[in-house]
């Protein structure tokens, strides 16, 4: 990966640099005055080192590579952008696949693998910005706070420094998870009981019976009539126990005599009217009998 302005000074005329990244030529042109020197597709690592020539050395990778590249499991997507931080009085813009975003407050890069990144907490709130819809943004925020092990708290404050611009729905999303989401999906329940009317459930909290001997943490649970809510899935639940541990857990919600409704992911964001209905007649069904005598963990009666 070199510049045409390097090769130059190493005697090669720019007009020869241009010809060999013609088609069928020995080399190719990632960006403007940026040469890659070989044929063939560019590796991911060949794309981000192509956008830190580019962009001069005072540039620090941000957003969803940053992340990727300290821990988070997720794919890059065809055409996603390199999304670099520069200081504010450069005049570098964004070209190509590289996304440039010029401010005042640059953060210290932490190094890996001779990269420089700005830190998860600068780089997912950087790529949350750019997000326009809620689900997205609940998806990326649960990933990292549960993959990278950031802290809602910490995201809040770092969102408090930077430009308000774009912060709207990053903001509401990390006070769903502050409230106790631990998930994209349970971030999505909170969104579909809103539309429910009922009571607002205590969300992960652990359930006991009467004896003390523990039954289960509940996404969500209805104290006033015992009903869970469980919306049970591994692709939001990482490492979540498999089917004998949830059929187990089912049968202790059983023999306590606890109400429960199981919710898919999917029928959050596909059909949130019948997942409400499904929760309103559970709900009454559980307050038309009586209450077992279960309790919140840490509540005495």
């Amino acid at each position: 990966m070199i510049t045409v302005a390097r090769l130059e000074t190493l005697g090669v005329p720019q007009v020869t640099s241009y010809r060999r990244c013609l088609p069928g030529g020995p080399w190719q042109r990632l960006l403007p005055g940026v040469v890659l020197l070989r044929t063939g597709e560019p590796t991911r690592r060949q794309l981000v080192e192509g956008a830190l020539v580019y962009s001069g050395d005072q540039a620090v990778i941000t957003g969803l590579e940053s992340c990727r590249r300290q821990g988070l499991k997720r794919d890059a997507h065809a055409g996603e952008p390199i999304h670099l931080l520069l200081p504010s009085h450069l005049k570098t813009t964004s070209s190509g696949y590289v996304l440039v975003e010029r401010t005042r407050r640059m953060p210290v890069p932490v190094r890996s693998d001779g990269l420089p990144l700005a830190p998860a907490v600068r780089a997912v709130l950087d790529e949350c910005r750019r997000l326009r819809e809620r689900p997205p943004i609940r998806a990326l925020l649960a990933e990292v706070v549960q993959q990278l092990r950031l802290d809602p708290g910490e995201l809040s404050a770092e969102l408090e420094l930077g430009s308000r611009r774009g912060t709207a729905l990053p903001r509401a999303v990390l006070k769903e998870i502050e409230n106790g989401a631990r998930s994209a999906a349970e971030a999505e329940a909170m969104g579909v009981w809103r539309r429910s009317g009922l009571p607002e459930p205590v969300w992960n909290f652990g359930i006991h019976d009467e004896h003390g001997r523990y039954i289960a943490t509940p996404d969500a649970w209805f104290d006033d009539v015992a009903l869970a809510w469980e919306i049970d899935s591994c692709e939001f639940h990482f490492g979540r126990p498999g089917y004998a541990t949830t059929l187990a857990r089912n049968n202790r919600y059983a023999a306590a005599g606890i109400a429960l409704v199981q919710t898919l992911p999917s029928r959050l964001r596909t059909q949130p009217a019948a997942v409400v209905e499904d929760l309103v007649s559970a709900y009454r069904s559980a307050a038309a009998r009586p209450r077992p005598p279960v309790l919140l963990a840490g509540r005495r009666e």
